[in-house]
């Protein structure tokens, strides 16, 4: 490993194009639920969970460097993957809110990637026929993985609401917490609406009503939990307008890079 600590830290630019500026978007979401998702590793109730986490982490943390490798081919934000990933400012992240929020414990772990994978997996396969032919080589790659993220969550979501009295509180109390971030996922903007127009993505955002009935139905199936009366979503992650736990999450993941700018192994 070498580093210096006398080169001032450069900050990444902010993408210029909507193009880059969605994909970044999907690679946020993937580093930082990866980078959520590796806090449990050696803290999960048994072993073979520490390392089913651990492999969804892993798998997260790789697909946000492909992405962030491919936006640098179109624009020069920064000198490489690692810079863009964890020298830019706290509002130049654009992920959504639910992938930040802490891991409370097991419920709301699993909760939170069922949520998060189920539609993920509606978003990569509009990108299987975008003009953007390795952007749509990254969706099909990722989506094998997504697959098995959410037949692991799942199953866990329904083994824990049709459990013990506990286990049902637990995931009810998840459920009451994370919906409200739920709305931010298949929200329009003037960013999706521009590269849904220029055929990089498809328009996945109508698909949340099916979504929420596939949703609903697991529930129903996890001992009936009902979805919890929300008055108004919680949105501002893909604007860059974060709550308090990006922020605890970056001081984390940014601390080697920021203490000695231009760190490399």
């Amino acid at each position: 490993m070498t580093a210096t600590n006398n080169i001032a830290v450069q900050i990444p630019q902010t993408p210029t194009s909507a193009e880059t500026a969605y994909m970044l978007r999907l690679a946020d979401n993937a580093l930082i639920l990866g980078q959520r998702l590796s806090e449990m590793c050696g803290h999960a109730p048994e072993m073979e969970l520490d390392i089913a986490l651990t492999n969804i982490s892993l798998d997260l943390i790789g697909q946000a460097k492909l992405l962030f490798e491919h936006v640098l081919t179109l624009e020069d934000l920064a000198p490489n993957a690692d810079a863009l990933a964890l020298s830019r400012s706290e509002a130049q992240y654009t992920n959504l809110l639910l992938v930040a929020q802490p891991n409370v414990d097991f419920a709301h772990i699993v909760l939170r990637q069922y949520l998060f994978s189920t539609m993920q997996k509606r978003q990569y396969q509009t990108l299987l026929s975008s003009t953007d032919k390795h952007l749509a080589a990254i969706a099909e790659k990722s989506l094998k993985e997504i697959a098995y993220h959410i037949r692991f969550a799942k199953t866990w979501v329904l083994r824990l609401g049709d459990g013990t009295e506990e286990s049902k509180d637990r995931m009810a109390d998840a459920l009451s917490c994370l919906w409200r971030y739920t709305g931010e996922m298949f929200a329009i903007d003037h960013i999706l609406a521009q590269v849904t127009d220029s055929g990089l993505t498809a328009d996945f955002t109508n698909s949340y009503k099916d979504w929420q009935t596939d949703t609903q139905n697991l529930l129903a199936q996890a001992g009936d939990l009902k979805l919890p009366e929300v008055g108004q979503m919680q949105m501002g992650g893909t604007q860059g307008s974060h709550d308090e736990h990006l922020g605890n999450i970056l001081s984390d993941l940014q601390f080697m890079q920021l203490k000695y700018p231009g760190l490399q192994w």
